[in-house]
C-alpha cells in the first residue's frame, strides 16, 4: 500500500522522505486547506528528494470556482512543475455550482502531461459523486483524492469504496482526511491501494501575537512510521 504524505513545509517533505513515505504532495498553508508552494520551496523540495513529488495547484483558499486570472496562474505554476521534473499535479476546477468544469478541468489535465493528474477534495462538494467519478475517468485522471464527502475519510469509507468498485481498474481513489496510525489499517483492509495523510505534529510555540494563533504543524517522522507500520 502505497503512503502519500501531505507536506505543508520543506521540513515536512524530508520528514517524510526519511520516515519511509513512498510520495508527497507538496503544498502550503493546510490550515486553509493547502495552497500552492512556492517556486523557491518547490525547487528546493525537488533538488532534496528522491521520492516522487506531487504538487497542489491552488492559487487560493476558498472554493474552487476560480477566475480568469487565477486560471492562468494555476497554468503557469503547472509548467514550473513541469521545468522542475515533478511527478504529478494535484488540481481541480469546478463550476459556480460546484459542479466540475470539464472544459477547464481538462486543460489542466493536458498541459500537465506527462505528469500525473490528481483531481483532489473539490471532488467533496460536488453534488452528483457517482456521475463526477464517471467524468474524470472519461477525462483521464489518473488518481481521485477524497474523503467520500465527509470531513474525515473514515466517516465517507463506504462511498469510497463504491467508487472505488465503480472505477475498477481506470482510476486511484486514494482516501484522504484525518488518516492516522489508529484507523489507517482500516483501508487497507477495505483494498485500497493508496492512502494519504498529513501526519501532522502541532509543533507551535506558547506565544500569542496580533498574527494570531494559526498553529504550527509539521509532517511528524514517528507518525509516518507508525502508519507505514500498520499498513505493511
Amino acid at each position: 500500500m502505497i503512503l502519500e504524505i501531505c507536506a505543508n513545509s520543506y521540513q515536512s517533505a524530508i520528514n517524510a522522505q526519511n520516515a519511509g513515505a513512498h510520495r508527497i504532495e507538496l503544498c502550503s498553508e493546510l490550515s486553509v486547506g493547502g495552497i500552492t508552494p512556492s517556486y523557491g520551496l518547490l525547487k528546493k523540495t525537488m533538488h532534496n528528494l528522491t521520492i516522487p513529488v506531487q504538487v497542489l495547484i491552488r492559487p487560493r483558499s476558498g472554493g474552487f470556482h476560480y477566475s480568469n486570472a487565477e486560471f492562468d496562474i494555476m497554468k503557469e505554476n503547472i509548467l514550473q512543475c513541469k521545468n522542475l521534473g515533478c511527478a504529478g499535479i494535484v488540481s481541480g476546477v469546478l463550476h459556480a455550482d460546484s459542479t466540475i468544469d470539464i472544459k477547464r478541468t481538462k486543460e489542466l489535465i493536458e498541459l500537465s502531461k506527462p505528469m500525473s493528474f490528481t483531481f483532489h477534495r473539490a471532488f467533496d462538494v460536488v453534488p452528483k459523486p457517482k456521475e463526477s467519478l464517471l467524468e474524470l475517468i472519461k477525462m483521464g485522471v489518473h488518481r481521485l483524492l477524497s474523503s467520500g464527502l465527509q470531513e474525515k475519510a473514515e466517516d465517507g469509507i463506504e462511498v469510497l469504496i463504491e467508487l472505488q468498485k465503480m472505477a475498477e481498474d481506470k482510476l486511484i481513489v486514494m482516501p484522504g482526511s484525518g488518516i492516522s496510525p489508529i484507523n489507517s489499517n482500516l483501508f487497507k483492509s477495505a483494498g485500497f491501494t493508496e492512502i494519504h495523510s498529513s501526519a501532522s505534529k502541532d509543533i507551535s510555540e506558547n506565544t500569542h501575537s496580533y498574527f494570531g494563533n494559526t498553529p504550527q504543524t509539521i509532517s511528524d517522522i514517528s507518525t509516518i512510521k507508525n502508519i507505514l507500520n500498520k499498513i505493511a
